[in-house]
């Protein structure tokens, strides 16, 4: 596929979408050189320290089964754009090392909002184009925030002792 190449996947609301991502999650970006350079080795920092502290917590026995998958979900997600961002480039011969586009390919039109909408009118609702990684790290996030007296249910029992 070209760059900006698409097909319907599934009628005429999922889409195979072709776009290179220079920033985090969904398009979003900051900074030119080092606003790259800079997200990409916070990632590493951030992946780095979210294995240490689920190796930590499994090794303590204070890992339930939802705290690995929810961490093992964030980490994926994170390595998967990180080894995007550090190779992609590099292979395409377009940018040095650190400093490589993520592909982003998935693409839903769920449905239009409203034209009387004041807000985002006309527009299809959560136009983001966005990859497995992307997807990883978003349902790891969502399920913190849904099951956080889960997630967080170690601290109390470290504080107990």
């Amino acid at each position: 596929m070209s760059l900006g190449e698409s097909f319907p996947v599934l009628g005429n609301w999922f889409y195979i979408y072709f776009v290179e991502n220079e920033g985090i999650a969904f398009g979003i970006s900051f900074g030119e050189n080092i606003g790259k350079l800079l997200l990409s080795l916070l990632r590493i920092a951030v992946v780095t320290f979210l294995i240490y502290y689920l190796i930590s917590l499994i090794k303590k026995q204070q890992a339930n089964w939802l705290v690995v998958v929810i961490l093992s979900l964030i980490i994926a997600g994170a390595l998967g754009n990180i080894i995007d961002s550090m190779v992609y480039g590099i292979i395409w011969r377009y940018a040095p090392f650190l400093y490589g586009h993520v592909v982003d390919m998935f693409y839903f039109k769920l449905f239009r909002i409203p034209d009387w909408s004041p807000l985002f009118s006309g527009e299809y609702f959560f136009p983001a184009i966005f990859n497995v990684a992307d997807a990883c790290t978003t349902i790891g996030i969502i399920a913190i925030i849904i099951w956080n007296k889960k997630f967080f249910n170690h601290k109390k029992e470290e504080l107990k002792n």
